[in-house]
């Protein structure tokens, strides 16, 4: 067995990364413009947290799901990396999909419906990242919890507006 370089694994790591964190990007062409106009007009739960938290909290999320991606791909091949790389992008996808139909479409029950899709794409994305690392999988954790919460304020903006 050939070892590789600590410098491919650190690049591979951070294209990971910076395929995560591209991904809020392009949610947030769609976030952005509806924050200081729609958004902040619509009625919200008590429990809504305050905007500014938004950015700090899904950077480091995005920046895990870099790091649980990378191990995922690191520590699988064959059918278990194509699986877990196929639930991986499904899932990053309903994630950019989410910010465009509840944002950019300005469709809290739409938006309502890809965030439930996207919650079942993470949690297939962790049992299948379970299976070649707890840690890739255990990564994952904090996001799904997010997107949790954020499906129950996006349930009750839909309900309340």
């Amino acid at each position: 067995m050939v070892k590789r370089p600590v410098r491919l694994h650190i690049l591979r790591a951070l294209l990971f990364v910076m395929v995560c964190e591209a991904a809020g990007i392009v949610g947030s062409f769609f976030t952005f413009p509806a924050i200081g106009t729609w958004y902040n007009l619509l009625a919200k739960p008590w429990f809504t947290p305050p905007s500014y938290l938004f950015g700090p909290v899904w950077t480091l999320l995005y920046a895990l799901m870099g790091v649980s991606a990378y191990l995922a791909w690191e520590l699988s091949k064959g059918t278990a990396r194509s699986r877990a790389m196929s639930a991986f992008f499904v899932q990053l996808s309903l994630n950019i999909l989410w910010s465009a139909v509840f944002f950019g479409l300005k469709s809290p029950l739409y938006g309502l419906a890809v965030i439930i899709l996207l919650a079942i794409g993470i949690a297939v994305t962790i049992l299948q990242f379970a299976k070649v690392s707890r840690t890739s999988a255990a990564l994952m954790a904090p996001y799904l919890a997010w997107v949790l919460f954020a499906a129950i304020l996006n349930f009750y903006i839909a309900i309340m507006n």
